[in-house]
């Protein structure tokens, strides 16, 4: 077994992802998934991957499908028009699909559209002038998320609510049946976008709380003064994500082109290949 930095993966596992995904300079677009629940550790996988190929001489470039996410005056109004937890960034449907198409779409056809970036601590998009520039067309794109190529539930998963968010303030399930439906009719598209995709999996869904405090005291130690959510606001927060956190956990596994298998403190214990053992 490989052990894991502090600083983030080993680089042996970025160096597998990078050939896995195909690129080769001049080779047209690639586009590598990394799909991996909340604070599983993607966008620094992500990071190292995209550093690896312009290393090695490609263009690349990374997105997170947070970057994607609708702006807060559209949240706002969805709250108003269809439930209020709707105003809550991260489940399906609080996603600018379509731009997010455009935009790797523009990519494929060799063009050099800016990424859109979010803040988060805005909770607002960027300006147009403040995406990331792409000097290039790229050979390889990491486009990173935490519900990257799930499926929608069955009706049937919907019916009972699964966490107190839900009983409390989804009782009739308009929430999570709004969202399933936008999983079922608008992300597909954009799955199929996905040339080679990765699952970091984790050991269940209950060390999501604990990887995801982390990541906010890490911030606000980065940011001094920052706000951000204590204990019992992030407990609420993540329950917005269970569902489906939970089926990524019960599907993905079997849809993935390769699962790396993480213990509770991010370590990597297996590299799992679809169509033959890469073990570690």
């Amino acid at each position: 077994m490989h052990a894991q930095s502090h600083t983030g993966f080993p680089r042996w596992l970025a160096e597998q992802a990078l050939a896995d995904s195909g690129a080769r300079r001049g080779g047209g677009l690639r586009v590598l998934g990394i799909s991996g629940l909340q604070g599983s550790g993607k966008s620094t996988l992500a990071a190292q991957v995209v550093a690896l190929a312009r290393e090695a001489g490609l263009a690349a470039a990374g997105v997170s499908l947070d970057d994607f996410y609708l702006a807060a005056a559209r949240r706002a109004a969805l709250a108003r028009e269809v439930h209020p937890l709707l105003a809550t960034r991260g489940p399906p449907g609080t996603h600018d699909v379509g731009l997010a198409l455009r935009t790797i779409d523009a990519l494929r056809e060799g063009g050099t559209p800016a990424l859109p970036r979010f803040d988060k601590p805005g909770d607002d998009r960027l300006p147009e002038a403040a995406w990331m520039v792409v000097p290039e067309p790229l050979d390889l794109l990491v486009f990173e998320g935490w519900c990257l190529a799930v499926p929608p539930e069955a009706e049937t998963a919907l019916q009972a609510p699964l966490n107190a968010l839900e009983r409390v303030e989804d009782a009739g399930g308009t929430w999570r049946r709004w969202c399933n439906a936008a999983l079922a009719r608008d992300y597909p598209a954009l799955w199929s976008r996905i040339d080679r995709l990765w699952f970091l999996q984790p050991p269940g869904f209950e060390v999501v709380h604990r990887w995801r405090r982390q990541q906010e005291h890490a911030l606000r130690a980065a940011e001094p003064g920052r706000r951000g959510m204590d204990d019992t606001a992030l407990a609420r927060f993540i329950q917005h994500y269970e569902r489906i956190s939970r089926h990524a956990l019960a599907t993905l596994p079997g849809r993935a082109d390769a699962c790396v298998v993480l213990d509770g403190e991010r370590r990597p214990l297996d590299l799992v290949v679809r169509g033959g053992p890469a073990g570690i």
